[in-house]
C-alpha cells in the first residue's frame, strides 16, 4: 500500500468517525462494510432496506422532512415534496451528516456525481472559511517517482464546469489545503494550460496565468506555477527547459485543469493507462465531508474512500 495512504488507514482508525453509506443494496458496499467494520476503520452507518436504517420507515423521517422543507421552502419546495426527497437516502444521508447524526457521507457506487452532489449542495454548502465548493481526486499511481510517493491530487475533475479565473484560483488554494490534510505534506501545484510559459496566446492561457498569479497574491508561501503543459509540471528537465525561473523545476503533486473537460478527460485516462487508483470525485470548501464514487468501483475503493472521508476536516 502506499504509504501516504497507508497513513490515511491509520488516521482514520484514530478519528473513529461515523460515516453514512447510502447504497446498502449494492453487493460491493456490503463487502465494503465487513472490511471497515473488522478493521475498525470507521463507525458505519448503511441506509436501504434491510440495512441499518431504511430512509423510508426511519422515525427520523417526520424530522428530516420538516427540515429540508424549512431548507428549502423558499426555493419552493413543498411539504410533501419534502417528503418524498427525505426518504430518499441520498437526501437522507445528507440531513444526517447536516444535523450532525453522522460526520460524513459516501454515496456514488451506483448514483451519478450529479445526484450524489445535488442534496449537498442545497442542505451542507460552504464552509465558513470557504468561497466554494469543488472536488478533487486522489490519484495512486505506481511510479514513486511522481508527486508524492506516486500520490497526484488533481482538480477539480467532478464539480465546476468552466470556472472563472477567480474559482481557479481557490480550487487551487483548497486542493493545497485537502493535501496538507490528507497527504500532510508540501503541497506543489501545477497550473495546467496547453501552453508553458506563454507559449502559446489566448483567452484560456490568459484564465490560467491569472488564476496562477491570484493565488500567489492570496497566498504568497504556497508553490506554485503556471501557466504550464502537463510534461512541464511532472518532468524536472522539461519544465527547467520550456519555463525558466519557475520555482515548481517539474515536481507537482497538485495539477489544477481549466475545466471539467480536461480534467475528467485526464483522470480517466490516468486511471486505465497507467493503471492508476482513483479515489474521488471528494469534495471540499464544503462544511462536511460528502464523496463520491465512481459507478465501476472496487470493494478496495469504497473501503479507501471511507478511510479518506473519515480523516477529512
Amino acid at each position: 500500500m502506499n504509504p501516504i495512504i497507508e497513513n490515511i488507514y491509520n488516521q482514520s482508525k484514530l478519528n473513529y468517525k461515523k460515516i453514512v453509506l447510502t447504497e446498502g443494496d449494492d453487493n460491493r458496499i456490503i463487502e465494503a462494510v465487513k472490511i471497515i467494520r473488522d478493521q475498525k476503520i470507521a463507525d458505519v452507518i448503511v441506509l436501504g432496506k434491510n440495512c441499518d436504517i431504511d430512509p423510508e420507515s426511519s422515525p427520523l423521517l417526520d424530522q428530516f422532512t420538516q427540515t429540508l422543507f424549512d431548507l428549502r421552502k423558499e426555493k419552493g419546495l413543498t411539504i410533501d415534496e419534502a417528503n418524498k426527497l427525505a426518504k430518499n437516502p441520498l437526501y437522507f444521508g445528507t440531513l444526517m451528516v447536516h444535523l450532525g447524526l453522522a460526520d460524513g457521507m459516501v454515496s456514488g457506487a451506483k448514483s451519478t456525481t450529479a445526484e450524489t452532489f445535488k442534496p449537498a449542495l442545497q442542505i451542507i454548502k460552504a464552509s465558513s472559511t470557504s468561497k466554494m465548493i469543488s472536488s478533487f481526486f486522489i490519484m495512486e499511481t505506481n511510479n514513486s517517482n511522481l508527486g508524492e510517493q506516486g500520490i497526484l491530487f488533481f482538480s477539480d475533475c467532478g464539480l465546476n464546469i468552466n470556472p472563472s479565473a477567480e474559482e481557479l484560483s481557490e480550487i487551487a488554494i483548497e486542493t493545497a489545503k485537502s493535501f496538507n490534510n490528507l497527504a500532510q505534506k508540501t503541497p506543489r501545484i501545477a497550473m495546467l494550460s496547453f501552453s508553458t510559459n506563454g507559449s502559446a496566446k489566448g483567452e484560456m492561457v490568459d484564465k490560467v496565468k491569472l488564476a496562477t498569479d491570484l493565488v500567489k497574491q492570496k497566498n504568497p508561501n504556497l508553490i506554485v506555477e503556471g501557466e504550464m503543459q502537463g510534461d512541464a509540471a511532472l518532468v524536472p528537465d522539461i519544465c527547467d527547459s520550456k519555463f525558466s525561473g519557475n520555482n515548481l523545476h517539474g515536481q507537482a503533486n497538485i495539477l489544477i485543469f481549466p475545466d471539467l473537460n480536461s480534467g475528467n478527460i485526464a483522470y480517466k485516462l490516468v486511471q486505465r493507462i497507467a493503471n492508476a487508483k482513483a479515489y474521488g470525485p471528494l469534495s471540499q470548501g464544503i462544511k462536511k465531508p460528502i464523496n463520491d464514487l465512481s459507478r465501476g468501483c472496487s470493494i478496495e475503493d469504497i473501503v479507501t474512500t471511507v478511510a479518506i472521508t473519515s480523516v477529512q476536516n
